[in-house]
């Protein structure tokens, strides 16, 4: 505690975050970076793999439903006319455009129309193996971006011998590239985790699901952070996972980080608690608002409630679809063929628009936009066009029958059966366990998170918070504490992280939408969303890196050579703990 008290800041981070890498899977991206550093690479989370295997899928990523039933067609567009009348914009069957008036063009507060005009298009991904004996017209050929030729004749089995004889293609792209390859190119695109949870399906089997989750990682860690294999024994690592996460899946990727990757040990916090510690808080209501997931927990001292957590099946990559429906719904948005399912790099677009022009405000909101269109092989093309109802879409996060969240088919029975208990038993004590099963069926069996119960297939077991919005959800999370001064607290004490929460206009959407939520025999009046001190797509990221160079005694830490020897026994000596309890001393530095 003296060393505490007396140690500058900056010093300690650099003492002990030198050799202490944090990780932060997501379902679209991965944080990860050395503790040491102010922010961590922002990786898309996905793999590619070349295939020879005919006919192919373009992405491996189960068999989504994408397709909207008549029933939720028109639970969107009644949940568009009530959006439309909070807003004060027509409703959905409104000719506005064409017969009324002429509407009003604007643009989105803080956007430059020229900036659009400049941004460029996406480029292909070139998915060939660079070769050094090339010669040197081929490669001014390719530093003009003339690849765009070859791709569109990737079918033709000739294709090697027409000018690209010494040419390979490369076995693994990852990241964007890999969400930028062509859907001509013989590549397969693969997400390991998708809506919070392992991405395991009939079609995606877990050992293709690990094996890629840890070819992503070495890449990672051997090209961006340069810590090759035989380094990794001198460093550490730091989990901070989403609270979707169950047993198993963590324990799936402690063992890929210890025994895979090599590191000399390890720990898992929660990122809820990880994102209060990265603003400085030691209670808070954490709302994580990520691409396919958005949670709520709520933070008491440092200390998480687990009675709290609420999980909600949508995310930013939603609002991007909602977005593309308004517009074609209006019929703003060019004649293009746009498949953000079929086509990844059509996804990154329409992140980039919702980014640059979505936000939450009163009266009609639109604004002139640059749109491209990438066809199979041939460069970008751009088409300038009107963007209308730009305030909708972020809507949806409060109504969520606005966004349709796709289904996803049933994980393999097997992965039910997890017979290792990872958990602490004061856990159990305030969350319960499953059903005892039926004699014969693995009666000691716990898999401690209710996992799956997300996915419509499982419709005998509804989560009550599934179809509820964000409003909703934050307000039945603090309520569900059961005290009146830790609920005002809280409620004055709302925290919002991950990339949709840099949303504009958001703050004072939650705070409005919040307390119209709270029942009016509540003796609550006053909603605050705190302002970040840092950026929020990174806040759990440095959380977690705080927490890992606070932790002085590292009991709790995970040692590669017990981890291989023993794994994790009920009663045994060692267990996994979880990021419930925090040393005395984190606290006090924390809040000094």
């Amino acid at each position: 505690m003296d060393y505490l008290k007396t140690v500058v800041p900056s010093q300690l981070l650099s003492e002990r975050g030198s050799n202490l890498v944090v990780i932060n899977p997501g379902s679209a991206n991965i944080r990860i970076g050395l503790a040491s550093q102010d922010t961590p690479l922002n990786i898309a989370h996905c793999i590619a793999r070349h295939t020879t295997q005919v006919p192919r899928r373009n992405v491996q990523d189960q068999l989504l439903n994408s397709q909207v039933s008549t029933t939720q067609y028109m639970e969107r567009e009644k949940a568009y006319d009530t959006i439309a009348s909070f807003l004060k914009i027509p409703f959905l069957d409104e000719e506005v455009a064409n017969n009324s008036y002429p509407r009003k063009m604007g643009r989105v507060d803080g956007y430059n129309p020229q900036n659009s005009r400049k941004e460029p298009a996406f480029d292909w991904t070139d998915v060939y193996e660079k070769d050094p004996s090339s010669s040197s017209s081929l490669e001014s050929s390719e530093n003009k971006g003339t690849n765009s030729e070859a791709l569109g004749q990737l079918e033709d089995e000739n294709t090697k011998e027409v000018g690209s004889s010494n040419r390979k293609y490369k076995k693994v792209i990852f990241g964007e590239e890999a969400q930028k390859i062509s859907p001509m190119a013989p590549y397969t695109l693969r997400r390991p985790i998708r809506r919070g949870h392992l991405n395991i399906s009939q079609h995606y089997p877990m050992q293709q699901v690990l094996e890629d989750v840890h070819a992503i990682w070495d890449f990672i860690l051997t090209e961006k952070l340069h810590i090759p294999l035989r380094e990794r024994n001198m460093y550490a690592a730091m989990l901070v996972v989403p609270e979707t996460f169950d047993s198993r899946e963590i324990k799936e990727l402690l063992s890929i980080v210890l025994r895979d990757l090599r590191f000399s040990s390890a720990v898992v916090h929660q990122e809820g608690l990880a994102a209060a510690f990265g603003n400085g808080l030691s209670t808070a209501c954490v709302v994580k608002m990520g691409a396919q997931v958005t949670s709520v927990i709520c933070i008491e001292d440092g200390v998480a409630l687990p009675t709290t957590e609420k999980t909600l099946p949508f995310g930013g990559e939603d609002i991007s679809r909602c977005f593309l429906w308004t517009q074609r719904h209006h019929q703003t948005w060019p004649q293009i063929r746009t498949d953000m399912f079929a086509k990844p790099i059509d996804l990154l677009m329409l992140n980039r628009l919702k980014e640059s022009y979505c936000e939450i405000k009163e009266g009609e909101l639109d604004a002139v936009g640059i749109v491209h269109s990438y066809e199979d092989g041939l460069p970008a093309g751009s088409h300038k066009t009107r963007l209308t109802a730009l305030n909708v879409p972020p809507m949806g996060l409060f109504f969520p029958m606005l966004l349709v969240p796709d289904a996803y088919p049933p994980p393999p029975s097997v992965w039910f059966r997890d017979y290792e208990d990872m958990l602490e038993d004061t856990w159990h004590m305030e969350f319960p366990r499953r059903p005892e099963m039926p004699d014969g069926m693995y009666p000691s069996m716990n898999v401690g998170y209710p996992m799956w119960d997300t996915y419509p297939v499982f419709a005998a077991k509804p989560k009550k918070e599934e179809k509820v919005g964000l409003a909703e959800a934050i307000t039945s999370s603090i309520l569900s504490t059961g005290r009146i001064d830790l609920q005002r607290k809280l409620f004055c004490s709302i925290q919002l992280v991950g990339g949709v929460a840099l949303t504009r206009g958001l703050v004072p959407a939650v705070e409005e939408r919040v307390l119209h939520t709270i029942p009016s025999n509540e003796a609550i009046d006053t909603v605050e969303v705190l302002q970040p001190r840092a950026n929020p797509m990174f806040v759990s990221w440095k959380g977690g890196a705080i927490l890992g160079i606070l932790d002085f005694g590292r009991d709790a830490w995970i040692h590669r050579d017990d981890w291989i020897r023993n794994g994790i026994h009920i009663g045994s000596g060692r267990k996994y703990k979880d990021s419930y309890f925090l040393q005395a001393q984190a606290m006090c530095y924390i809040n000094s």
